[in-house]
Parts: C-alpha cells; sequence; structure tokens
C-alpha cells in the first residue's frame, strides 16, 4: 500500500492506495515544517482514523509539500511520517515538485504554483532545477491568496476599496484596522489567515475592482517569474497548479496572453495525478 500526500499551508490531501485502488481520500490540516515541528506532525497523523488504521500496511508514503524548500525542513517531515509509518519508506519533496509531476509526468516543462503562496520552476522531466525563487508570502507570493488577501485588508483600512466592496467586506468580517493587524502581525501563522480571504475573491468574482486586483497580481506572477523562464527554455509548455490559478483561471490565461505566453493546462489539486503517477510505478 502506498501514500500520496500534497500539502499546502491550509490542508494536506491523502490518497491511499493499494495495487492500483484507492483505498481512502482525505483531507488533514496542512503540513508545513516552517508552521509545525515534529511533535506537531505526529499529533495530527495520530488523530486521524484512516491513518491510524492503515499505518502498519503502508509501505510507501510520497509526501510533497509547502515549506519542504531544503534537507533541513524535509528532515522535520521525514522524521515524523517515519516514526509514525514504522514500516513504510518516507520520500520528501517540495510542492513544486509535485506539481511538475502532476502536470508534465516525465516530460519537461515550466510549471508554476499559484493557491495559498505562488511558485515557478523549470521541470527537466526528472527534476526542478534550483531557482532563487518561493521567498514566501512576506517577500513574494506574488498573486497568491495570502498576496490578495493583503491587498483587499490594506484596501480597507486604506479606505481604497469601492463602497459596494468595502460594505460586502464589512458585513462578511466584520472587523475593524486593530482586530486586523493584530492577526496579521501577532496571531500565529498569519499567511494562513491572510490566504482565508480568497473565498471572499471568489464571492465577488465578477467585481470590476477585484478582477483588476488579480489580474495585477497574475501579471506580476508572471512578469518575475515566466517571463523569464520562458525566454530561457522558449520550447516549453507552461503548466499552473493550484486554487486561485483554478478559480480565476480566465483571468490568468488573459493575463498570460498579455504577455504573449500560451498556458498548457491548469490543475487545481495535482493529488489525483500524482496517485496515478506513483500507482503506475509500484
Amino acid at each position: 500500500m502506498i501514500a500520496v500526500v500534497y500539502s499546502g499551508s491550509y490542508f494536506a490531501h491523502w490518497r491511499l492506495a493499494d495495487k492500483g485502488r484507492t483505498i481512502a481520500s482525505f483531507k488533514t490540516n496542512g503540513i508545513n515544517p516552517y508552521f509545525n515541528d515534529e511533535k506537531h506532525i505526529l499529533q495530527l497523523l495520530n488523530k486521524n482514523i484512516n491513518l491510524i488504521h492503515h499505518a502498519e500496511q503502508i509501505k510507501r508514503i510520497y509526501f510533497f509539500g509547502a515549506g519542504a524548500s531544503s534537507n533541513e525542513r524535509k528532515q522535520v517531515i521525514h522524521n515524523a511520517l517515519s516514526a509514525f509509518f514504522k514500516f513504510g519508506k518516507v520520500t520528501v519533496e517540495h510542492d513544486i515538485t509535485a506539481a511538475a509531476i502532476a502536470c508534465c509526468k516525465n516530460s519537461p516543462g515550466i510549471v508554476s504554483i499559484c493557491g495559498s503562496g505562488s511558485n515557478a520552476g523549470w521541470y527537466d522531466g526528472k527534476k526542478v532545477a534550483p531557482n532563487n525563487y518561493g521567498l514566501g508570502y512576506i517577500l513574494a507570493d506574488e498573486g497568491s491568496g495570502n498576496w490578495l488577501g493583503r491587498q483587499l485588508i490594506k484596501g480597507f483600512m486604506n479606505q481604497t476599496l469601492p463602497p459596494n466592496i468595502r460594505k460586502k467586506f464589512i458585513h462578511k468580517y466584520d472587523a475593524d484596522r486593530k482586530t486586523l493587524l493584530e492577526k496579521v502581525y501577532r496571531q500565529k501563522q498569519p499567511a494562513l489567515f491572510l490566504s482565508s480571504f480568497t473565498e471572499f475573491y471568489i464571492e465577488n468574482k465578477l467585481d470590476n475592482h477585484l478582477q483588476g486586483v488579480i489580474k495585477k497580481g497574475f501579471s506580476t506572477l508572471i512578469s518575475t517569474y515566466l517571463v523569464p523562464l520562458s525566454k530561457q527554455h522558449p520550447e516549453a509548455s507552461i503548466h499552473f497548479v493550484g486554487t486561485v490559478a483554478a478559480n480565476f483561471q480566465e483571468l490568468l490565461y488573459e493575463s498570460a496572453a498579455e504577455a504573449n505566453l500560451q498556458i498548457a493546462n491548469i490543475i487545481k489539486e495535482p493529488i489525483n495525478n500524482l496517485l496515478t503517477y506513483y500507482s503506475n510505478k509500484n
């Protein structure tokens, strides 16, 4: 039996399979080594009945997650998973690798994530080439859920939101300046709080002002990462993974076209593609 996991900061998507047949499909809270230590991850695993029931049967665990970007961070996850799955061999990789495999399998391509966070890279069919991207929610994550959240909160506090959007924001969140600043600067995992505002954009996705914000984020993401990658690999296809990319794909296609780029496909959640890929390998 194998376990395939794709984790953002919000949720971790799990698939358990045996001989190509899916045994269980479920979500847990996200597993991110920037926010979670080994003890926390083990506690999370021990709360899930599917994992408890199948732990001894699972022989291979393929984990892909946001934050698993260095050997040190990967080791945190590896140690926790190895302690829980005592008879399983654990593989831990960054979420950009999962996106590459889900979109391209063993073929080369340019891959971008745009969900709670954002990232991009060149995949040669075997691995994603190292780059200086993926700087996180403070320094980067252009176009992502937490980037959109930042713009919405700033617009509310600076009183630059259109009146109709400001009214909807107040009605939905009943938040004031002090509360918002407290949650951004003092509570744990502010990136999760910021990305939670993606729901507001989805509920009001036809609003011209919010569409303009989304397109600005996409355009910045594309010009910062995809245009340089495309110049380096002009024949490569371009792929996107992530909830923000999928929920606002019309605007994403428009933004790419304006940069003279063409997107091959957009996958909302790569977990099923990953399961198929690794089920066929075992």
